[in-house]
């Protein structure tokens, strides 16, 4: 771009300053592209609007920065100084300062995974040091689960996938769908308001939270601090079903159970009908043998009591029976028809009474006279 001296002259012959930055950045912004520039962050600044201030420097200069918070916000976390970065910016003047500076476009780290891994390892060491990763605070998954809950979002292919492998697992469970955003702004936010409502679901037994595939970018919703925290607090077992097999996230690590996909996390969360009334049945005949042999031990067992009994009431009645005889034939030696039988007799008023004096014998006294065989009638004679 090319233009004269002489037609930007002032009237005393000199540029005004707001006429010189303003060629400045014409001429910058035409003649240099954006540009990558690799170098190191120093005097990083975070403003309240959100836009990013800072120098990239390496040994022998260095050129300042500025990130808009539109471009920003898509990074999981701030560079910090010291970090080496490769930048992709575009090279301009700020005429207010008359300052040359680059407007970042793309910013990475030169560190093996970026600003995403570091932002990670950050994260998942806060998580670590409060106990939220030791596997001994997992809950076990229930059983039999009635009433499952699922987070995430409700055109997603892997609501479909949940809830095909229910309706086909376990028919008898009723879904509770929490809808959110799964990635982008506000996803965050609405991951942790919905797990914060699952206290609010009566008669809960387990929660899904999770989503399809996607780039590391898309999956970063859950590999926030924050919502880590909020899977870590909730009130129900939780089953983690971010992206793929190969995807690990925060939510995986801190969530009762990791599943590879929204589909295994449904079979986790459900047991297979077939596999129940095939269990049962085997219960089934189980139950009806061990009745079966519990019956015949009773059996035999009461004709062994019965035998038994039987053999101690003969045994009980003969020894009765014996006794019996021995005391009557005691009472029968002590018989009165004994004695009679053996001579005497008894003598007895007509009134009964045993005469047993001669006194009693009054002369023409009617009485009774027992023998061995009878009574024979007499008179008292004198």
């Amino acid at each position: 771009m090319g233009f004269s001296l002489e037609a930007s002259l002032s009237a005393e012959g000199a540029w005004t300053v707001g006429e010189l930055t303003r060629r400045a950045h014409a001429i910058v912004e035409a003649g240099m592209p954006p540009v990558w520039v690799r170098g190191e962050v120093s005097g990083f600044k975070r403003w309240r609007s959100g836009h990013w201030y800072f120098s990239l420097r390496d040994r022998t200069a260095q050129v300042n920065c500025v990130m808009f918070a539109s471009e920003n916000r898509k990074l999981p976390a701030s560079p910090e100084d010291g970090l080496q970065v490769f930048l992709f910016g575009r090279p301009t003047v700020w005429e207010e300062k008359g300052e040359f500076r680059l407007t970042v476009l793309e910013l990475l780290s030169t560190e093996v995974g970026g600003l995403w891994q570091r932002a990670f390892e950050k994260a998942k060491a806060a998580l670590e040091k409060d106990g939220l990763l030791d596997p001994a605070r997992k809950r076990r998954i229930p059983g039999y689960a009635e009433r499952i809950a699922v987070i995430t979002s409700p055109d997603a292919a892997a609501l479909r996938d949940i809830q095909a492998v229910v309706a086909r697992r376990w028919p008898l469970a009723e879904l509770t769908v929490l809808p959110t955003r799964v990635q982008g702004d506000g996803a965050e936010t609405q991951l942790c308001a919905a797990l914060a409502r699952l206290s609010r679901i009566a008669g809960l037994d387990v929660a899904i939270v999770g989503r399809g595939g996607g780039s590391k970018e898309d999956l970063w919703a859950f590999n926030s601090e924050r919502v880590a925290r909020a899977v870590a607090a909730a009130v129900v077992p939780i089953i983690s079903a971010v992206g793929h097999e190969t995807d690990t996230t925060l939510c995986d690590l801190v969530a009762d159970l990791r599943a590879a996909t929204p589909s295994a996390a449904a079979a986790a969360a459900t047991p297979d009908q077939e596999d129940v009334r095939a269990h049962l049945a085997h219960l089934g005949v189980r139950l009806s043998r061990g009745l079966k042999q519990r019956s015949e031990t009773a059996v035999l067992g009461w004709e062994r009591t019965r035998t038994r009994l039987v053999g101690a009431m003969r045994f009980e009645l003969e020894r009765g029976r014996h006794r019996l005889v021995a005391a009557g034939g005691r009472l029968d030696a002590l018989s009165p028809l004994k004695v009679l039988e053996r001579g005497y007799a008894v003598a007895r008023d007509p009134d009964g009474r045993v005469l047993r004096r001669v006194a009693q014998f009054e002369p023409g006294l009617h009485f009774r006279l027992r023998v061995s065989d009878g009574e024979v009638r007499a008179v008292a004679d004198g």
